[in-house]
């Protein structure tokens, strides 16, 4: 077995299923892993700690996402410094690698990270990593996310409850800001473009961007199974904004502008920025789609050599100039049996695109696990099963001291 310490930080209780997946698989699917998970958030590296030999350091996405804010993130690097001594092996896990990229390359030097599997394609890493040594640190490509057994076994139970497609064109998403650029605002002009145009050919849309029409865990893939159709975009950002300076502008600048459109907000906040970055990628939401058989239109594009226009999906010219085709073929509707069949078959059923070929691909190649004695190992085995129960114990700590503890402290002070 090789020990593996996974540093996270999450508050939401319960966890989003999303993130559980992303987080947990490698205790489900790494066979030949005991997986020591330490929530940041809630607390500081426990001192039975030293009394491992860890194989590997596994820095979780949901802890390089701190960067978003930077001073935070310091505070969450010192709290981790006494890893820079480790001789485990380092991985990093980094997403939205469009934004604060010099202090995620300044963490990957500081703390020696080894390898690092990175959502963007090779091609930008040049632009996102020019300091980190890329002889020296091993850089692969993975998806943002997987499809969990969990997650397939759930989506086959609902689709025995939902048997009829009662909406032609569904779709949610973010309102994504202007300071990811014109790929990041596609978001919001594809939703627009068919909340307009699909209804005109008698279509049953529900398209939004609000938040408050946001659907979550099972609700999500339930909407799907109501849906023919479904609208999409890569992933991604068209805009490198290394110390998050664009993203401060572009919103200060809103906030005074509120009705400024984008080639207004470009012009004033980051002129000549935009495409400096192709940071695009397929989304979990494509996956879940294939899983649910729901027809995709999506924004022409690579999707990671994944999904093939024509394929798995039917294509969306970038400047919909071919949108009354489209909307033809989703009116007669003769395309969608063999476009998501064949999505499932090459998508699902390959097995390729799952949380198990994720662990494989990042701990498959991994070094052997170092030579323990008979009594370290009784001395891991210990402490394993008392990690075990505290990632199990604090979140309802936590939950016990948000809900009763904090506000009685509160009232205590006034």
């Amino acid at each position: 077995m090789r020990n593996v310490l996974i540093l996270y930080c999450n508050t939401t209780f319960p966890m989003r299923a999303t993130i559980h997946d992303h987080l947990y698989a490698f205790r489900e699917y790494g066979k030949s892993l005991r997986c020591y998970y330490v929530n940041l958030d809630l607390r500081g590296l426990p001192r039975y700690l030293e009394a491992i030999a860890f194989d590997a350091i596994l820095f979780h996405t949901t802890f390089l996402s701190k960067r978003w804010y930077p001073e935070v993130f310091r505070e969450y690097q010192r709290k981790v410094e006494p890893l820079k001594r480790s001789g485990a092996l380092k991985i990093a896990l980094p997403q939205d690698e469009f934004i604060h990229t010099d202090i995620l390359g300044e963490f990957i030097d500081a703390f020696e990270i080894d390898q690092v599997f990175s959502v963007a394609p090779e091609s930008e890493w040049p632009k996102i990593y020019p300091s980190v040594n890329r002889e020296r640190v091993r850089f692969e490509t993975l998806l943002t996310g997987y499809l969990s057994d969990a997650t397939l076994a759930r989506i086959e139970a609902l689709a025995a409850k939902h048997t009829s497609r009662a909406i032609d064109v569904g779709y949610r998403a973010w309102r994504a800001a202007a300071w990811l650029g014109r790929h990041g605002i596609l978001k919001a002009r594809i939703d627009d473009v068919f909340k307009e145009a699909a209804p005109r050919k008698g279509l049953v849309v529900d398209v939004s961007t609000d938040p408050a029409d946001t659907f979550l865990g099972d609700d999500w893939y339930a909407f799907l199974l109501r849906c023919k159709y479904t609208i999409g975009v890569e992933g991604g950002a068209s805009i490198l904004d290394r110390d998050g300076a664009l993203k401060a502008k572009t919103e200060a600048y809103t906030q005074l502008h509120p009705e400024a459109g984008f080639e207004e907000i470009e012009a004033n906040c980051f002129p000549g920025r935009d495409g400096s970055l192709a940071l695009f990628a397929i989304s979990p939401r494509h996956l879940e789609a294939c899983a649910t058989r729901t027809c995709q239109i999506l924004i022409e594009g690579d999707y990671n050599g994944i999904l093939e226009a024509d394929r798995h999906y039917i294509a969306l010219k970038p400047d919909f100039s071919n949108l009354d085709e489209v909307l033809e073929l989703v009116s007669s509707d003769h395309l969608r049996e063999n476009v998501t069949r064949q999505a499932y078959q090459d998508i699902v059923q390959s097995g390729r695109y799952t949380y198990r070929h994720y662990v494989e691909a990042i701990f498959g190649a991994s070094p052997p696990p170092k030579h323990r004695t008979p009594q370290q190992r009784v001395r891991e085995a210990f402490w394993f099963a008392w990690a075990r129960l505290e990632d199990a114990a604090i979140p309802g700590a936590y939950r016990f001291y948000r809900a009763w503890l904090r506000p009685l402290r509160q009232r205590l002070r006034r």
